[in-house]
C-alpha cells in the first residue's frame, strides 16, 4: 500500500513586499522621530511647556510645525513598519488609510492653489506670514533665523516688497532711532549681500541703510528685492523640479497604500486557509 506525504501548506504571504514595506517605513519612521525630538527640544529650549500664553501665530512657529510634522511621519512610519513586519491588518489598514488622507490633502492642496494662482491667493498668504515674521521678529528666536535663512541663503531677498517693510518692526522702524534703537532705520543682517572675501559675518552691515542721506549705495550693502518676488521667481526657476518631486512623492505614496492592500490581502487569505 503506497505511503501518501502530506506537505505543510506553504505561506502565501509575499515575503519580498513584507520586508520593502518594512524596510522603508523603518527609515520614516526615524526621521519623523527625529523630527518630532528636534521640534519637541525646540520647544522646551523657549519654554513653550510652562508659558504656552507666549505662542503667537502657532502655525508660523518652526517647531509646532516641526512638531507636527514629525508626528505624522511617526505615526504613517510606526504603523507601516510595524503593521508589516507583525503581519497586522489593523496597523496596515491604519497606514493605507493614513496615506489615502494625506494624499487627499495634497491634492487638494495642488487643486486650490492651480486655481486660486491667478487671484493672488498663495500671494497673499505669503505676504501675511512674511509680515507677521517681520513684526515678531525679535520675539522668537526660530521665526528670527528662518527669516534670516530665506533673506540670506534661499532666496537673497529683503523684506515683503523691499527693505522698507522692515519699517513694521519696533527695532527697525526709523522713529525707534528717538528712544535710543541702534538698529533704527536699517535693516537685519541677513539683508546685507554677501561678500565672498568676509569671513566673519558683519551683524551690523544693515544699519542706517534706509536713512535719508546714506553715505554709500544702498543697492550694493543690501538686497532690495522684496522676498514675494524673489519666491515667485525662485518657483519659475525650478518649476519642473518641484513637479517632478512631487509627482514622485504621490507615486511613493500610491505605491505604499496598494503595497499595505496587497499584503492585508495576503494576510487575510493565509488565514482563511487555518480557519
Amino acid at each position: 500500500m503506497p505511503v501518501r506525504k502530506y506537505r505543510r501548506e506553504t505561506t502565501e504571504i509575499n515575503c519580498c513586499l513584507k520586508y520593502i514595506l518594512f524596510s522603508s517605513n523603518v527609515v520614516i519612521w526615524m526621521t519623523g522621530l527625529v523630527v518630532l525630538a528636534i521640534g519637541i527640544w525646540a520647544w522646551n529650549e523657549k519654554d513653550m511647556f510652562s508659558n504656552i500664553t507666549k505662542l503667537t501665530f502657532i502655525a508660523l512657529d518652526p517647531a509646532f510645525v516641526l512638531i507636527c510634522i514629525g508626528g505624522i511621519t511617526f505615526t504613517i512610519g510606526f504603523t507601516g513598519s510595524v503593521g508589516a513586519l507583525r503581519e497586522n491588518t489593523c496597523l496596515l489598514g491604519t497606514y493605507a488609510t493614513f496615506l489615502a488622507i494625506l494624499l487627499l490633502f495634497e491634492m487638494g492642496f495642488g487643486v486650490l492653489a492651480f486655481v486660486l494662482k491667478d487671484k493672488g491667493w498663495i500671494k497673499d498668504q505669503a505676504t501675511e506670514g512674511l509680515r507677521a515674521f517681520i513684526i515678531h521678529y525679535r520675539e522668537d528666536p526660530d521665526q528670527q533665523n528662518l527669516i534670516d535663512w530665506i533673506q540670506e541663503d534661499w532666496l537673497q531677498c529683503c523684506g515683503i516688497e523691499g527693505p522698507k517693510d522692515w519699517d513694521s518692526n519696533n527695532y527697525f522702524n526709523c522713529s525707534s532711532g528717538a528712544i535710543g534703537s541702534r538698529e533704527a532705520c536699517g535693516v537685519p543682517f541677513s539683508c546685507c549681500r554677501r561678500r565672498p572675501q568676509e569671513l566673519i559675518k558683519n551683524k551690523q552691515c544693515g544699519y542706517d541703510v534706509r536713512k535719508e542721506g546714506y553715505n554709500y549705495e544702498v543697492s550694493k550693502i543690501i538686497y532690495e528685492k522684496g522676498c514675494v518676488q524673489a519666491g515667485e521667481e525662485w518657483v519659475e526657476r525650478n518649476l519642473i523640479i518641484i513637479s517632478i518631486s512631487a509627482i514622485v512623492t504621490v507615486f511613493f505614496q500610491i505605491l505604499g497604500i496598494c503595497f499595505a492592500q496587497n499584503l492585508r490581502a495576503d494576510i487575510y487569505a493565509q488565514k482563511s486557509k487555518w480557519h
